[in-house]
């Protein structure tokens, strides 16, 4: 064989197999850079889950706060201040030489007192977990919830029910009461709307209920309206029930959401 032809050929061998080193090289380097970015994305994703459930256990901290401060207040007020008056008048009942006017009007106060601190412990005790959910389940609950927002004349709420609820969820539907009483007060609050409408009702996802209001609505592209404390509660009780929110508003437009539990 011709000298210049055979290396020609080791040439040709050479520089291929050069060729496919290199190549081989390129695509180990492309799959392990991808990979490395592939697993880089997976870890600021775990983080972001991270802080959001930190966000969120945050915002059920605050609001357990607020509300144990809430309650320490009205015992304070309301509980407390009456029992004071009561012990009072009930001293005087021991000083000699009362008349019976007199006895009959200490008697009075101290009547009087009692009942309204029992009608403020009915109250505290019925913010904490509202009886009539406890004994007779969501929609009764969420009936009385709109009976008492209809009886202040603020705002008209439009309430209805397809859904047959399963006693055994009653802890579940805690949080669905929760949430609903949420919205209701941030209708009213800040979106101050005059009419509410809310409906139990089975879609292709199971149970949902739709919420919507007639308020002034706010921009969901800004995040102070996102990350608000009612809506990190609100999103704490739709993650603990393993559920899913969609919200929609605008300015002007009020205030629509979707919860499928």
């Amino acid at each position: 064989m011709n000298p210049v032809y055979e290396r020609e050929i080791v040439s040709i061998i050479l520089y291929t197999s050069i060729f496919f080193i290199i190549l081989v090289v390129v695509l180990i380097m492309f799959f392990y850079y991808s990979r490395k970015k592939i697993i880089q994305k997976e870890f600021e994703k775990k983080d972001l889950e991270i802080l959001h459930q930190k966000e969120q256990l945050r915002a059920v901290i605050i609001t357990q706060e607020e509300e144990r401060k809430r309650i320490a207040q009205d015992l304070h007020d309301d509980i407390s201040s009456k029992l004071n008056i009561v012990s009072l008048n009930s001293h005087l009942l021991k000083t000699p030489n009362l008349t019976d006017k007199e006895t009959l009007e200490i008697t009075g106060n101290i009547i009087e007192l009692t009942a309204k601190a029992l009608e403020n412990t009915r109250r505290i005790a019925h913010d904490l977990l509202p009886p009539v959910l406890d004994k007779f389940g969501l929609h009764a609950g969420v009936e009385e919830l709109c009976s008492e927002f209809n009886s202040s004349q603020a705002v008209e709420v439009n309430y209805q029910n397809n859904l047959v609820f399963d006693e055994v969820d009653k802890e579940r539907h805690l949080h669905v009461f929760r949430i609903l009483q949420e919205l209701m007060n941030n209708s009213l609050r800040h979106g101050k709307a005059s009419k509410i409408s809310i409906s139990f009702e089975e879609n292709e996802k199971g149970q949902c209920c739709r919420y919507t209001d007639n308020g002034v609505g706010f921009d969901l592209s800004d995040k102070k309206n996102q990350n608000g404390l009612g809506m990190k509660n609100i999103e704490s009780r739709v993650d603990f029930l393993n559920a899913t929110l969609m919200v929609d508003s605008s300015i002007g437009k009020g205030f629509t959401a979707l919860l499928n539990f």
